[in-house]
Order: structure tokens, then sequence, then C-alpha cells
């Protein structure tokens, strides 16, 4: 973020974020070269986690607004390629993919319209139970399969050149262009003077409506925002998966990315990431020593929230302030 009183530091910060995307980027892409079937495709999942957690760090880490019910908006943009894809041809990606990003932000405006007026833990109450009606909805009816969900039969098809989606390599990269672009543009939303007022707002709302900004609709903007990325990850969810039931719109899946923002630290873009990673691997490695992996795992969440209250993302900086306070310390002892 651009600091006024700290031009030098802002500028060598930005570098800096923008030398680890590059690193990012270029070792995902890289990864496939080396990697087995079985790892290409849990590196995708965990991107399109990311993808997710990114769109939750934007009302969670930037706006001040802790939402339970995100997963509602991922869950719809599944059932949304679900229900257009043809029973026999390849969905188009040009056709599916807008209609399940208009879907998600279309619900998003809806609720957040209802919601937005309501704060801390009546705001969490709220979202949780609008997306607990969003999920008995697809749950209770024969809609979509009702409890047994419904079956994507095949990727969606992006029809340029040779590139067929059916394979797990070209939909890997799609999905890693996918995370980068999220990346970016919340990178530049935030940047800008309207991701400027949503931190202000989360500062101090009060002062900024008393300032003259339109809060409401700053937080309701955010809102559609994060709902229609949030459908873009659960859009990719459903490609992947080929399948599609209301446990994506359940509670838990907004815990669980919530959690990953916990764990990779709120309010900074790589620490979404860095969360849906470390999550999801530790998942993989907990689940291989025991059955009871869920203990390991609150474990380290709570170790790692006692130890690093920023995340890991945060691990860092804390170094940084600890070797400065200690260097303070010694300039003043005699």
């Amino acid at each position: 973020m651009a600091d006024p009183e700290h031009p030098r530091r802002s500028t060598v910060s930005d570098r800096v974020i923008t030398w680890w995307l590059v690193l990012g980027i270029l070792a995902l892409a890289i990864f496939p070269a080396i990697a087995e079937q079985f790892y290409l495709q849990l590196i995708t999942k965990i991107m399109i986690l990311s993808i997710f957690a990114l769109s939750l760090d934007l009302l969670v880490g930037y706006a001040g607004l802790v939402s339970l019910g995100h997963a509602a908006f991922f869950g719809v943009a599944a059932y949304t390629l679900a229900l257009a894809a043809p029973a026999s041809d390849p969905p188009n990606l040009w056709l599916t993919l807008p209609l399940a990003l208009a879907t998600s932000a279309v619900i998003a405006l809806v609720i957040g319209a209802l919601v937005i007026r309501t704060a801390g833990v009546y705001f969490i109450m709220a979202t949780l139970a609008f997306a607990q009606m969003v999920y008995y909805f697809f749950h209770d009816t024969r809609l979509a399969g009702g409890s047994d969900g419904i079956y994507v039969n095949s990727r969606p098809s992006l029809e340029i050149g040779s590139i067929d989606l059916a394979q797990d390599l070209h939909f890997y990269y799609l999905v890693l262009a996918a995370l980068a672009g999220v990346f970016i543009l919340l990178g530049i939303v935030l940047r800008s003077p309207f991701g400027r007022a949503l931190q202000g707002i989360k500062a101090n709302e009060q002062r900024m409506r008393a300032l003259g900004y339109p809060t409401l609709r700053y937080k309701l903007a955010a809102f559609v925002l994060a709902g229609t990325l949030a459908g873009l990850a659960g859009y990719l969810a459903a490609a992947k998966e080929g399948y599609v039931n209301p446990e994506l719109l359940a509670w838990h899946q907004s815990g669980m990315v919530l959690v990953m923002l916990i764990l990779g630290g709120m309010g900074t873009l790589f620490g979404a990431v860095i969360g849906a990673f470390s999550y999801v691997l530790l998942q993989e490695w907990f689940s291989n020593l025991t059955k009871h992996w869920q203990l390991l795992m609150g474990s380290f969440i709570v170790l790692a929230v006692l130890v690093l209250p920023r995340g890991l993302a945060g691990l860092g900086r804390s170094i940084a302030l600890r070797r400065r306070l200690s260097a303070s310390r010694d300039d003043v002892e005699p």
C-alpha cells in the first residue's frame, strides 16, 4: 500500500511484493514439469481454494466484514455450471462462465443489500442464515438432484487453438491464469481510492461517514465483488471435480476458508494464498498420519495463532520487528 509519509518504504515494499508474485507464478508454471498426476491435481485444487480465500480476504481483511455465508456464492456458481451444461456436449466456457459469475453477483447483491446494514456478530449470523437458506434450497428440492447432487459430464471447452481443458495440464494453466488475474485485480482495487475507502471503513466507519463517504455503498460493492470472485472459484471447482452437491454451500465450507485466512494472515493477499496452500498440504500430511487428523490440524492452528498473530504471511515482518527491537535495546544499554 502506498504511504504518503514513507514513499521510499512503500516503493520498496511494492517491489518486494512484485518480485514474490513473479517468482510464485514462475514456480507454479514450472511445477507440472516435475510433478506427478496426483500432485498436479492437488495444486490445481489448492489454487482454486486460493481464489476462494482471496475473495473472502477482501471482505474480512480489508473491509472488516466477517462472513460465514461466503460458500453460498461458491456453490451457486458451481450449480450454475452443472445446470447450464449440455447433457452430451462440453459446455462453452465463454457462455457458462459469465453466466455463473453473473448469478453469483446477483445473489451477492440481494443478500448484501439485506445484511450490509448490520455489523459485528449480527452480520456474521445474517450471512450464515442466508447461506443456509440457499443450502437447503438445493438440498431439499429436486432442481439439481437434491442431497445427491448433480454431475458435470465434461469440462468446459475454451475453443482456442489446441487447448483442451479436459486435459489436466491445460486446466491447471487455466486455473493458474485465473489465480494470477484475481491476485493482480485485487491488488489494483486495493490501491485505488475505492480500496483506500474500504480500509478506512474497517478502521473507523463513523469517521468515514462523517467525511461524506457513502459507507454502505462501498461495503455493498465489496460484498458483490467478493461474491463474484467466490463464484469464479466455485465454477472452476465444479469444472475440475465434475460433480456438485449441496455440501459446497454448507457453513463449514465458509468456516474452512476463514480458517485459511487466519492461518495465512488476514489483510494480506499473499496471506490468503499461503493459508490455502498451508491448510490443504497440512490436511494431506496429517490425514496420512492418522484418521484423527482434525485434532492435529486444530492444535497446529491454535499454536500458529498464538505464536504468529499476523499469520504465516507475517512471519518475516515479525522476525524483522524483533530484530529492530533487539537492536534498539542494545543501543540504549550502556
